[in-house]
């Protein structure tokens, strides 16, 4: 983009002489330029976005080792216990006692 503008300014430098750029304002920056659309996000930032999610709460050397797991593939491989605990809890809701007990003990193995 910086290219087009660079060519555009030298085109009409050229075309009009040096006496318009003497005696007139320089030519604005195409409407293009300013409304360019937003870039979606990469996976790396996506990645980062929910693992600071899964993150909250942690402070220091805990989130520093939860983040660099969940930022690396092994972590995709395979879940962490914290990760597992928290996605049996979320299931086993409503569930009490053996019945609970049970279901967590089945779940946290798979």
């Amino acid at each position: 983009m910086k290219k087009l503008l660079a060519l555009t300014t030298l085109g009409f430098a050229c075309a009009f002489g040096t006496a318009w750029a003497a005696d007139a304002p320089a030519p604005a920056a195409p409407a293009a330029a300013a409304s360019a659309p937003a870039k979606a996000p990469t996976a790396q930032q996506s990645k980062m976005k929910t693992c600071n999610v899964d993150a909250k709460g942690m402070k220091g050397d805990e989130r520093k080792a939860f983040m660099k797991t969940c930022l690396s593939n092994k972590a995709e491989a395979a879940p962490t216990q914290q990760s597992k605990m928290k996605t049996c809890n979320v299931e086993a809701k409503g569930k009490k006692g053996a019945e609970r007990k049970t279901f967590m003990s089945e779940c946290l193995k798979k």
